[in-house]
């Protein structure tokens, strides 16, 4: 049976594979920040393991290892990695044409076919996924199809795919892990109390008998935490449990389904703007080269706003039918 703590062992194996290509070109920071990361997916299983049988000494070993990702990240600095050159990088674009664009639709159409097929895929009696936890698992096995769909594409030797996928997230840096930090932010915030809060300041500021006034206070507020925190994933949990959950849903009688899809949209908007969301902003900017760091959310702007009153509309429209 496929569990995502498999693929987490593949994510592992790759991680020191940058870990060691950084230490080989005296890289020193990265590869100590690399390795410690690919530790920290390989001990996952261990770690949940040995918190059952009550031994705290591994998870307590985990948050040591967070604090010097943390450190080292402080350290990290962007530095050119060689690349093929730019005449052979256009000939290639132009050998292949479309087709390039293959392996990267493959993703979202293999996940969305394995989540949708997942509980009939069974090897005899055995089922290749977990009941209730398909998604991710189908996720990272459409990364690894699509991998192997571009290795065929291009017929580069396998090896490429890790040589461009470590250059890649070098150029990221740590701002590649800020998906994952976040959301586990709003998962924090969550259990910590945080949306209470806001139900609470809500409640007090506007009038929540009102379902226009809660509902522009979910919206806005989902943008407004998106901008803070980076992530709709880590603004959703805090927003649905402030004023989602107990005005909306509970007092009003929203549909909980469109809230939380049109919900999640209008978040979104938020990401658009904000400097925070480092790996959708910051780093195409660094990536392109440009002057202005900034660039790329100037010209989100014109979009976020638009589609951010759209949803609120489209929500108003929708949630309360």
């Amino acid at each position: 049976m496929l569990r995502i703590e498999h693929f987490y062992f593949v994510l592992a194996a790759f991680l020191l594979y940058a870990g060691w290509r950084n230490l080989r070109e005296r890289r020193f920071v990265h590869a100590a920040f690399w390795s410690v990361l690919a530790l920290l997916f390989c001990s996952g299983e261990l770690i949940l393991a040995a918190s059952k049988a009550g031994d705290r000494l591994p998870a307590q070993l985990a948050g040591v290892a967070v604090i010097t990702l943390a450190l080292l990240a402080a350290r990290m600095r962007r530095e050119h990695i060689a690349e093929a050159p730019e005449v052979q990088r256009r000939a290639s674009a132009a050998r292949f044409g479309h087709r390039l664009f293959v392996p990267a639709l493959l993703i979202p159409l293999v996940t969305v076919a394995i989540v949708l097929a997942g509980p009939k895929l069974r090897l005899g009696e055995l089922a290749l996924f977990a009941a209730g936890n398909i998604t991710l698992p189908a996720l990272a096995l459409a990364g690894i199809i699509a991998a192997f769909a571009a290795i065929a594409t291009t017929r580069e030797q396998p090896v490429q795919a890790a040589i461009e996928g470590r250059r890649l997230l070098d150029t990221m840096g740590w701002a590649a892990l800020l998906p994952l930090v976040l959301a586990t932010l709003g998962g924090v915030f969550a259990a910590s109390g945080v949306g209470e809060a806001v139900a609470s300041l809500v409640s007090a500021v506007i009038p929540s008998d009102s379902r226009v006034a809660c509902l522009l206070a979910f919206g806005l507020g989902m943008v407004l935490f998106t901008i803070i925190m980076g992530n709709a994933f880590a603004a959703f949990p805090v927003m649905m449990a402030g004023i989602g959950l107990p005005l909306l849903i509970q007092r009003h009688g929203a549909d909980p389904a469109a809230l939380g899809a049109i919900g999640m949209v209008t978040g979104y908007c938020g990401t658009l703007m904000t400097p925070m969301a480092a790996n959708f902003n910051l780093v195409p900017a660094a990536l392109l080269e440009l002057d202005d760091p900034n660039a790329v959310i100037r010209m989100q702007l014109p979009t976020a706003i638009p589609l951010m009153l759209l949803n609120l509309l489209l929500m108003y429209w929708l949630v309360f039918r």
